[in-house]
């Protein structure tokens, strides 16, 4: 493994390495990452609200601005 400059990187290139370093994630079969527990907690809660019909749900460009702390939550 090499160690390069990332700050360096034109944008392009920096996609591809993105691209590159979750294609390596998925590949992999030996698990060697375990989510944690509350991450099971919230997406069994998503399920609940989705299945009681209580989810609500935001456009993708407003949430981004709500999670950028522009927007009204």
């Amino acid at each position: 493994m090499t160690t390069i400059d990332i700050a360096e990187m034109p944008v392009s290139e920096k996609l591809k390495l993105m691209e590159a370093l979750w294609d390596s994630l998925c590949v992999r079969q030996d698990g060697g990452f375990e989510s944690p527990a509350w991450h099971e907690q919230a997406l069994k809660a998503a399920e609940g609200d989705l299945a009681a019909g209580t989810a609500g749900f935001v456009d993708w460009v407003d949430a981004k601005e709500q999670l950028r702390g522009h927007g009204q939550a």
